[in-house]
């Protein structure tokens, strides 16, 4: 038997739905086409589906589907035993498949049904058949081949059709054998480690989110973490672990320990950002290589009390405790870090010390000769200390020296007036991540869920999520002030 594209039926499918979201959201149309035998051409089917939940209006202005036109509609269920049996032994093809994918195999495990399938994606093939050209949307494939439709755009059979179109022009454009090439080379099962079905890899989502690999523990269980990592393609993303670097050095390593994947769907890159340093710091992965599973944790200020005159000295306290913001503001002078622990703010302070040739005495961190009136320090011999204390250099001048080397370890102040908030994701499921003080208070879905977050314990404070949140905040492009 002879078939256009692939030595194999093809099974073209569209969905519309109600939301971006499998596990919650629904089916409201199926669109497919059978692509068959060259003598037996194509056969097209579509159905309304009636998803049991309102249809957003901003979904119901993209597709032109609302309520009333999928009332009388049959549910999923009624339809599922038909629709299954157009998908069975055919490659599943659609345009971003493993939207649509999902979507088909979270109904079918609504009621009980299992679902599995080859699954070629067309913007993949797209990208791979068209390497030059920046966009692969449906739109653009519609502009840069020429494809024509009847029905209504953002419908299930309208857009099954254009993938149909696709296939056709790139058959045309770079040949059958090209395209059969590309097929085969997207569809070929992932090289994975031995412990790790296939069926996991199929389960993971092409969405936003954070993975966490799992090894084998002193107990036997699959609960050691090994690897926390987040993307904006989980499924993308896993598989490149697995790929041609799988065999070298510590990702070898990884996959010979890995034993189980987890994985956590956010709305976002910044909602995958923010879970990822929470995982981070809470798992302490051992192949992480920003995770240092001994190093002191406690953070640690350096604090320093200006004097009330130039002809005061200064004093430097070390804070060698995990502080809150709140605290942390009640302090009497300037604050510089936090640190990760009293060794590292002591390390910052005498590289600062010794390349600025200021002076341990006068900084208190060196006691003087006993019965001296002037007592030189011990770096004042080998010309380290530029002679503040015996008077050879102003303690106005050595002040300001020391101030202004600090200056880059400032400790920022909230530059707001209370919490804020950044919303993410589609209009239809838009979530709302909550700051304040430098910390991450968590997400919320709904207005109703904000006074129970903002009225509950803060998180403590943690460097590398301070420092997340600084970046994040400057790429924001708006901030809302909860006060």
């Amino acid at each position: 038997m002879s078939y256009p594209f692939y030595p194999a039926p093809l099974v073209l499918l569209d969905l519309e739905t109600t939301g971006a979201k499998p596990a919650t959201d629904r089916i409201t149309e199926i669109g497919l086409v059978h692509v068959n035998t060259d003598s037996e051409g194509i056969a097209q089917w579509s159905n309304l589906v009636n998803p049991c939940q309102p249809i957003p209006p901003f979904i119901q202005s993209l597709t032109g589907i609302n309520d009333a036109m999928v009332a009388d509609a049959p549910t999923f269920a009624a339809l599922a035993d038909e629709v299954l049996a157009k998908l069975q032994d055919r490659v599943f093809v659609a345009h971003n498949a493993r939207f649509d994918y999902t979507f088909l195999r979270n109904e079918f495990k609504r009621l009980g049904m299992t679902f599995r399938a080859k699954v070629l994606c067309t913007v993949q093939l797209s990208r791979k058949l068209y390497p030059d050209e920046f966009k692969h949307s449906l739109d653009a494939l519609i502009a840069r081949h020429g494809l024509e439709y009847h029905g209504e755009r953002h419908r299930a059979l309208t857009d099954a059709e254009l993938i149909y179109q696709f296939l056709q022009a790139a058959v045309k454009d770079l040949g059958a054998a090209r395209v059969h090439e590309a097929i085969d080379e997207l569809i070929r099962p992932p090289a994975l480690p031995a412990h790790i079905d296939e069926k996991v890899i199929d389960d993971l989502p092409d969405t936003a989110g954070v993975y966490i690999f799992y090894g084998e523990d002193r107990a036997g269980n699959s609960d050691e973490p090994l690897f926390v990592g987040s993307n904006s393609n989980l499924r993308r993303r896993v598989l490149q672990h697995f790929g041609k670097k799988a065999g070298e050095g510590q990702a070898a390593l990884l996959a010979a320990a890995l034993r189980r994947i987890d994985w956590i769907e956010t709305s976002g890159d910044l909602g995958s950002a923010l879970l990822e340093r929470q995982l981070l710091t809470r798992l302490r992965p051992r192949f992480n290589p920003s995770v240092r599973a001994k190093v002191d944790q406690t953070q640690s200020v350096w604090e320093i009390v200006q004097p009330e005159s130039d002809s005061a000295e200064l004093e430097v306290a070390l804070t060698p405790k995990l502080l809150p913001l709140g605290e942390i503001a009640n302090a009497r002078g300037d604050l510089f870090g936090p640190f990760r622990g009293a060794r590292e703010a002591q390390n910052v302070l005498n590289r600062i010390v010794k390349g600025q040739g200021l002076c341990r005495q006068v900084l208190g961190l060196e006691k003087p000769k006993k019965n001296q009136a002037v007592s030189p320090c011990t770096a004042l011999a080998n010309g380290e200390c530029r002679g503040a204390c015996v008077g050879r250099e102003p303690l106005s001048m050595h002040n300001a020296r020391l101030l202004a080397s600090f200056a880059k370890h400032k400790l920022a102040d909230w530059p707001y007036a209370g919490p804020i908030g950044i919303t993410e994701g589609p209009e239809w499921a838009q979530v709302m991540h909550v700051f304040d003080q430098w910390v991450y208070l968590g997400v919320v879905h709904s207005a109703n869920d904000l006074a129970q977050l903002l009225s509950a314990p803060y998180p403590a404070y943690d460097l590398d999520m301070a420092k997340l949140i600084r970046s994040e905040l400057k790429k924001a492009s708006e901030i809302q002030i909860l006060v």
